[in-house]
């Protein structure tokens, strides 16, 4: 009997270790199954072509976020950027002399004249439209003088932009795209074969065509920066100027709103009837020549005789 135990329990130890064995060798496999998956990843990555590999990689413009702008541009200017624009009506005694010292005021400043509309009716109902380029530290001044110098001013209105970060925002994809680009153009020379040369001429055109609307935004913002814009008007002694009346808001607002769109509808109303009444008029005798024609007819018309009433049944 203490043989057969001493048997069963020596089988049982050795199949224990018969199974630990066979579980190390299987975690062993798995093991090298991974490291030789991993090794494999960069061996097939590597046969791609090279040619693919490098257009793939070529820096995309930045991408702007919902604002318009890219999320990443960090400003390194401490200066502001900004945008200066005004507009005055001056009432002058002569218009056209007040024209050429407006001028000589903007040319002393070192600014100058970029549109002029004049309109001449007489002397004290001539107008003028005016609007200058003025370099920004001379605004303040420019406008005082024209406020002053040239006659009444009657209004003034001035707004300012401050586009710093536009600017930095577009500096940044400019010099990303132009980045770009130089790469695409070392690559095309690298091109072994027709369709890389297609692909990479392609990539080229669309960077080009980026390339250029961004220089032509810098160039229009760096002109609006460089120099404020000031619009004058002129107007003679009598000429009558109509300024932007605010509309009052609530009740009033509905009730004048109503108003003029009641004269206005009288004013058609009348226009209307006024070119109508003539051809009412000539047409009078037509009408009752019509309606005596009518009515003579109706007259002339014999009555048609009733027939008298026959003998009823019963009288049958």
């Amino acid at each position: 009997m203490r043989r057969i135990r001493y048997g069963i329990a020596l089988a049982t130890a050795c199949s224990a270790l018969l199974l630990a064995g066979c579980g190390g060798g299987s975690r062993s496999n798995v093991l090298t199954s991974d490291a030789g998956g991993e090794a494999a990843a960069p061996a097939m990555a590597s046969a791609a072509p090279a040619q693919e590999q490098d257009i793939s990689k070529q820096p995309r413009p930045q991408r702007q976020d919902s604002g318009g702008l890219v999320s990443n541009v960090k400003l390194t200017q401490q200066d502001r950027q900004v945008i200066y624009t005004g507009s005055m009506t001056v009432r002058a005694k002569q218009v056209a002399a007040a024209v050429q010292q407006a001028k000589q005021i903007v040319t002393s400043a070192g600014g100058y004249l970029s549109k002029e509309e004049t309109s001449s009716a007489s002397d004290s109902e001539d107008t003028a439209m005016l609007e200058f380029k003025v370099p920004p530290d001379k605004y303040a001044e420019v406008l005082g003088r024209l406020g002053k110098d040239l006659g009444k001013q009657l209004s003034m209105n001035q707004g300012t932009q401050d586009v710093t970060m536009r600017m930095a925002d577009v500096n940044s994809r400019l010099k990303s795209a132009q980045q770009s680009l130089d790469s695409l153009r070392t690559l095309l020379k690298k091109a072994g074969t027709i369709g890389q040369v297609l692909q990479v001429e392609r990539e080229i055109s669309t960077r080009e065509a980026d390339l250029e609307s961004l220089q032509a935004q810098q160039k229009e913002l760096a002109t609006q920066v460089a120099m404020a814009t000031l619009t004058l008007r002129l107007v003679g002694p009598v000429t009558e100027v109509q300024d932007p009346e605010e509309e009052p808001a609530g009740f009033l607002g509905g009730l004048k709103a109503g108003w003029k769109a009641l004269v206005s509808f009288t004013k058609i109303a009348l226009t209307v009837l006024g070119a109508l009444l003539p051809w009412l008029i000539a047409s009078l005798p037509l009408i009752a020549l019509v309606i005596y024609l009518a009515r003579r007819n109706r007259v002339r018309r014999p009555a048609v005789p009733t027939p008298p009433p026959g003998p009823g049944p019963e009288a049958a």
